[in-house]
């Protein structure tokens, strides 16, 4: 397996496409005052579109993006898409970082240079990073599956193959959120030999069955949260991992459609107190949604729900992750679970509550994440040796 260097470059007619049709948006009514509580609110979905459509250049943030080292590899049969950022320092540790739902690499862009050249950032060079981000399988620029059957075991195999068979490390970290986090969990379950520690931000479901410690308070409290939020704000969730296909129509023929669906949870599981802005800049949405336009890939992107579970897999009696693990929850994301859950799933070495920050932890804070990684690694690194 080889991989080749990668260019983004979208062709100008599928954008002039996209003006094209963001010109012609059908817009939906909606009841006065009832803002986001039935879902993407009208004024604020106005905004994005118009920006879009009219004063967004997608070439200054394709530019952006291609000062990244791109690859594609084609692994067990697929083309997977990454970027690779060498560190600089001292025998950087490699580290790879995977994106959840509806994100893209895009979210690593601003925490890479943080983590492949410390020194520049304030920190020491002995905390550099080999940084591997990559796509999720038919997201961005990863091929689209053409068959059932993406589940996270096979994706941690596809990343196992990245980092060992394509880049040649033997040993490296992980890191990740929502699906992103049960794929790195997986990834130290399943190749404890090669992989000296992860960090995840939502944690797997621990073996809870007969014969398990009868939970605590505040594990029964996170129980009864969890399935209150799943009633009032896991639609999207039950219907791409029911009827991902029936969706996939309407968000891949209408900007408006594929932007409602994703700017609803950029603010609602963002640090961003109801208001969008104060974490994404109208670019920073247009970019996303550009990716998830011109590549065709919300249909396959949302298609991992129906996948990861069939079969499902579960921690079971007895079972949890081996290899060193830190959780780090940000206040504005979905889950929050106490430690006592996580110790249950993990051989659990640092447990953070962040001071900021939500679903989208490496763009919404860069910094913090940066810092709680490189403590944690430290003490790893001589075992990647």
């Amino acid at each position: 397996m080889q991989a080749e260097p990668f260019r983004i470059a979208i062709d100008e007619e599928v954008l002039a496409d996209l003006r094209e049709r963001i010109s012609r948006t059908r817009w939906p009514d909606q009841i006065a005052g009832i803002g986001w509580a039935q879902g993407a609110e009208l004024s604020t979905l106005h905004e994005v579109i118009e920006h879009w459509g009219t004063r967004f250049d997608w070439r200054v943030h394709e530019r952006a993006l291609n000062r990244f080292a791109h690859f594609r590899a084609r692994i067990d049969g697929l083309a997977v898409h990454f970027i690779h950022e060498r560190g600089r320092g001292v025998r950087p540790l490699p580290l790879v970082l995977t994106h959840g739902w509806p994100s893209s690499f895009v979210e690593m862009t601003r925490i890479i240079p943080l983590l492949t050249d410390p020194a520049a950032h304030g920190a020491s060079a002995g905390d550099a990073f080999d940084v591997v981000v990559p796509s999720l399988p038919g997201t961005g620029f990863s091929e689209r599956p053409d068959s059932t059957g993406m589940t996270k075991s096979r994706i941690v195999q596809l990343w196992h193959e990245l980092m060992t068979s394509v880049l040649g490390y033997v040993r490296y970290g992980a890191r990740g959120g929502d699906i992103g986090a049960g794929v790195t969990s997986w990834l130290g379950f399943d190749h404890p030999e090669h992989v000296v520690g992860i960090h995840v931000s939502d944690v797997l479901q621990p073996f809870v069955g007969p014969g398990a410690p009868p939970l605590s308070e505040a594990e029964r409290t996170f129980v009864e949260t969890e399935a209150r939020w799943a009633e009032g704000e896991g639609a999207y969730d039950h219907v791409q991992r029911t009827k991902p296909q029936t969706l996939a129509y309407g968000l891949t023929d209408s900007p408006a459609g594929l932007a409602a669906w994703i700017v609803e949870k950029l603010r609602s599981w963002s640090d961003c107190g109801g208001e969008l802005s104060r974490r994404f800049r109208l670019d920073d949405v247009a970019t996303l949604l550009t990716i998830y336009w011109a590549t065709a890939s919300i249909g396959s992107a949302n298609r991992l729900y129906y996948d990861r579970d069939r079969p499902p897999r579960r921690l079971g009696p007895g079972q949890r992750v081996e290899v060193p693990v830190a959780v780090a929850l940000f206040p504005a994301d979905i889950d929050q679970p106490p430690r006592e859950w996580a110790e249950r799933a993990y051989d659990l070495r640092r447990f953070n509550r962040m001071a900021r920050g939500g679903h989208f932890a490496a763009f919404e804070e860069p910094e913090l994440l940066a810092a709680d990684l490189r403590e944690f690694f430290r003490p790893l690194r001589s075992s990647a040796r």
